[in-house]
């Protein structure tokens, strides 16, 4: 994108404005929550920018998806709320359609591939939602949703590709800037597109000169390809499995190539990073995909220095395994957390001797593992990986220095 896109006047040609968003605001106001915006003194100081949050994992269902799932339901004829929804989704969307659905009497059905967790499922159903798994994949799932939507006649809610569901969640902005009117920067999370339309349009709308960023996973950089005109590959395990979207939508890249400013691509490590610095600086819990702005600023130092930036953290929804996960390795990252791989004799006293130094410089240690048989070294040698924990890296490496010097073979087992 280029820079004629900072200062676009809110008439145009697309089927998405400021009033679209507004008219929704007053829809779903009292439905949803108007979550708190706060201002981050320490991720200010990390990032060296003005951080201002929205905290919007803290909606009923820990999403912001509600607000575009619930504009589009308070739009159906009486005969669709009677007949009901349809949707393809095994994320935030389902619970958002399903919670408010049966809240306002309208029956839901969502379609899910025969993979999901099982957990995912059950939050479904928790909140209203008819599940139906049907494929190995999303696209199959999807496929099978139309195909009900048309056997039923159900009314089909898609989960980005649609103007009122993006109206919905333009109202996430519409609140940002009404608590910060002087946020210079939106950096916005994207999957298949429809938070970032309904932002973007508020955004420009209301400040041509504010910038909008929008963030995608390296693995999955579907809309950053067809923006700009590449062919990418899209695939992979990662942690923003929110934003994993292959095919954006039609109607939302023709919005995002008109009001977004620029799509940035973050890496897995940093995602971790940004998942991890939110709990432990904000004590808040966010999904990957709900850490993707954040992740994009510690990413790009320099182009956001100085900015007021505001960032969505859309939502709070991750396994706790896999946020523990998340949390042990970046405490790895750091040096707190460390694997030492040792050659040792295999003799009494050796492993003893080698504790001694531990003791010696204050490194805890928290497992160890020998390894006797599959090594390539000689009968009588093992291997041993010690995992500990110390105060900081330069303690691991004092430690390190030490073995080393009295003879010992060290080497650090490296996190990818």
């Amino acid at each position: 994108m280029n820079e004629s896109n900072t200062a676009i006047a809110p008439a145009d040609d697309l089927p998405l404005t400021i009033d679209d968003v507004r008219e929704a605001a007053e829809r779903i106001s009292g439905a949803v929550v108007r979550t708190p915006m706060m201002h981050s003194i320490t991720l200010s100081e990390i990032c060296g920018a003005e951080i201002w949050l929205k905290f919007e994992n803290l909606q009923f269902t820990a999403a912001y998806k509600e607000r575009g799932a619930l504009n589009a339901l308070l739009q159906l004829t009486d005969e669709q709320r009677a007949k009901g929804v349809i949707a393809a989704s095994a994320g935030n969307h389902s619970q958002g359609l399903s919670y408010h659905g049966r809240r306002l009497g309208v029956p839901v059905t969502i379609v899910m591939p025969r993979t999901t967790p099982t957990v995912k499922v059950m939050q479904t159903e928790s909140v209203g939602g008819k599940v139906v798994q049907e494929g190995e994949t999303f696209d199959e799932a999807y496929a099978h949703a139309r195909k009900l939507e048309q056997e039923l006649g159900l009314t089909f809610v898609h989960p980005f590709d649609d103007p009122k569901v993006a109206a919905g969640q333009g109202t996430v902005a519409l609140e940002m800037l009404e608590d910060r009117p002087d946020l210079d920067c939106l950096v916005v999370p994207i999957g298949g597109g429809g938070l970032i339309s309904g932002m973007s349009t508020v955004a420009k709308a209301t400040n041509p000169n504010i910038e909008v960023v929008g963030v995608q996973a390296a693995l999955f950089p579907s809309m950053y390809a067809k923006i700009n005109g590449r062919e990418m590959d899209c695939g992979g395990d990662t942690l923003a499995e929110g934003i994993a979207v292959k095919e954006p939508g039609e109607f939302t890249s023709q919005v995002i190539a008109k009001r977004v400013d620029e799509i940035l691509l973050v890496e897995e490590g940093t995602l971790e990073r940004a998942v991890s610095l939110l709990l432990q600086i904000e004590k808040t819990v966010v999904e990957g995909a709900g850490a993707a702005g954040l992740a994009a600023v510690l990413s790009h130092p320099e182009r956001f220095a100085g900015r007021k930036i505001g960032l969505v953290l859309c939502g709070g929804n991750i396994d706790t395994r896999l946020l523990a996960n998340v949390l042990l390795r970046d405490l790895a990252r750091s040096g707190r957390l460390a694997r030492l791989r040792i050659t040792l004799q295999d003799r009494p006293g050796a492993l003893f001797k080698v504790m001694r130094e531990f003791d010696a410089h204050n490194v805890n240690i928290i497992e160890i593992y020998h390894q006797r048989i599959f090594t390539t070294l000689p009968a009588k040698g093992l291997i041993t990986d010690i995992e500990c924990e110390a105060r900081d890296g330069e303690q691991i490496s004092e430690l390190i220095a030490n073995l080393r010097a009295k003879g010992y073979s060290v080497s650090p087992v490296e996190l990818n």
